[in-house]
């Protein structure tokens, strides 16, 4: 399974990489709004960070656009930029015929906010490089989680679409693992919960012990 950092912070982002080895990042307007920088200063400095490597970064259209050929123009527009640049856009009508307009230039795109295994459907049949299920939200709201990725996963392998599946927004070590066991592709989720999940306290407790151990015991 790949791990995704969704930041926009490039001190986040260069430490994700060169501790963890992250595979690749995603971002989204609230995350470049907390980042302090124009949206085309940030992506652009993220893209440097991760020049010469195929490590895809996910960068959004505007949200507010609604016209497939305006989702079209500024995906191509933003996809010149950096080889890396996997265009996100939003599940619905303009978006689906989007995906399917860039995949037919070459571009790929990564298909966001996608609440159902319908929509992740229509996403995989129109072309889409990634598709990013929200789990966290979804969860938030009552709402089952397991099985969901279970359908979306299970729709991907029975019908051998080339799609990857990201789960999104992820808020705990449990989500991840449901999500790593579920078949997932992918796991995209802000560096404190990967923090949380890297963590146990018993590692600490046994750590402890250890280390009294240690400390009891001569060396030579």
């Amino acid at each position: 399974m790949k791990f995704f950092l969704d930041s926009a912070m490039t001190d986040e982002i260069k430490h994700a990489l060169e501790m963890w080895d992250i595979d690749g990042v995603t971002t989204n307007p609230r995350h470049v709004q907390v980042s302090g920088k124009p949206f085309m200063n940030v992506i652009m400095e993220i893209a440097d960070i991760f020049a010469g490597t195929d490590k895809p970064i996910s960068v959004e259209v505007n949200p507010h656009l609604d016209d497939w050929r305006e989702m079209v123009a500024e995906g191509k527009k933003l996809a010149a930029l950096s080889p890396n640049f996997v265009i996100k856009l939003p599940a619905g009508e303009a978006g689906f015929k989007a995906v399917f307009e860039l995949a037919a230039a070459d571009i790929k795109s990564n298909l966001t906010l996608v609440f159902s295994a319908a929509q992740a459907l229509q996403a995989m049949r129109m072309g889409a490089a990634y598709v990013s299920p929200f789990i966290g939200w979804k969860e938030s709201n009552g709402e089952e989680i397991i099985h969901f990725i279970d359908e979306v996963t299970t729709i991907r392998n029975n019908f051998g679409f080339d799609t990857e599946i990201i789960v999104a927004a992820a808020r705990n070590a449990r989500q991840i693992t449901n999500a790593a066991v579920s078949g997932a592709d992918i796991v995209t989720a802000g560096m404190p919960v990967f923090k949380d999940s890297f963590d146990h306290p018993y590692t600490d407790v046994g750590l402890g012990k250890f280390q009294s151990f240690w400390d009891d015991t001569p060396y030579e």
